[in-house]
């Protein structure tokens, strides 16, 4: 399955004018959190990418992705219809082909050769299906995320088979629709924020569309049902990544993603000695004190 487009979502209120701050990235250069992503996406061989946003954010994004600027397609997503709606903002970009699917709050830092989007592609391209990425996370984060119940898939030892999808579930209902065997007690596979979606994920979305136009109501339509759906109308994948999230839209989300970064650089033995000298300094504090 040859994935040649991508689409990241940035429109949300909250979320808007995270991928325009800027990090120092593995190299050492200074970079948007939007630049970054993009990075992410091309180092996969990706070649279009559409960005969701907010209307009358283009410009500052147009800034923001720097030398990838004139390559990118820009959509607005017109009315704060949630994250599945914002997704669906980009059908006619789609226009009927597979796609990456990447948020614009989440960095992600491979600790493989490949990237962790490039991991993703090769899956797809390997099963023919849709496949997100997972990531084993606590249970005390759980609100944060959506997250997936499945079986192994025979031969692997990073695949699952998804059977269900729960946004943000309880701890309670966690353990009792979404235990996976092998897993550390405690941990659940949750979304790494990252997806490589086919066609049908635009056909679901577009019956919610209509669903939330003839109600007439206020309501939001959300992705993690629309996989969910999707899990029982065709094949559809986990793929545990060799790599980690960094949400930065959470407390401190920011400060970790850089350090993160930092640390997996070229600047990693300088970082380390100024966290050292940082905690040794406070260290002396305190026993002044």
């Amino acid at each position: 399955m040859k994935v040649r487009k991508a689409v990241i979502t940035a429109a949300a209120p909250a979320q808007r004018s995270l991928p325009l701050q800027t990090l120092v990235d593995r190299d050492g250069t200074i970079r948007s959190v939007l630049g970054i992503i993009i990075g992410e996406a091309l180092s996969a061989h990706i070649e279009n990418i559409c960005i969701v946003v907010h209307p009358g954010d283009e410009a500052v994004y147009r800034e923001a992705a720097g030398d990838h600027a004139a390559d990118l397609h820009f959509v607005p997503q017109t009315e704060p219809r949630g994250y599945g709606h914002a997704v669906y903002c980009a059908r006619d970009f789609v226009a009927g082909e597979p796609f990456l699917h990447m948020v614009g709050d989440h960095l992600y830092i491979s600790t493989a050769q490949l990237g962790c989007a490039a991991q993703l592609l090769a899956a797809s391209s390997a099963h023919s299906c849709a496949v997100s990425a997972v990531q084993a996370t606590r249970e005390n984060l759980l609100p944060y995320f959506g997250a997936v119940g499945g079986q192994h898939v025979n031969g692997t030892a990073d695949l699952y088979e998804i059977e269900r999808v729960v946004e943000k579930p309880t701890p309670t209902e966690a353990e009792l629709s979404l235990m996976v065997p092998g897993l550390r007690a405690g941990h659940y596979l949750c979304f790494f924020g990252m997806h490589v979606l086919t066609p049908a994920v635009m056909e679901i979305l577009h019956e919610g569309v209509h669903n939330l136009l003839v109600g007439g109501s206020e309501a939001k339509l959300q992705l993690s049902p629309v996989l969910a759906e999707l899990a029982g109308r065709e094949r559809y994948l986990a793929l545990e990544a060799q790599g980690r999230r960094y949400p930065v839209d959470v407390r401190y989300g920011m400060l970790t993603a850089q350090l993160a970064l930092a640390l997996s650089g070229r600047d990693r033995e300088e970082v380390l000695a100024s966290l050292c000298e940082l905690l040794a300094q406070r260290e002396l504090m305190t026993a002044r004190q």
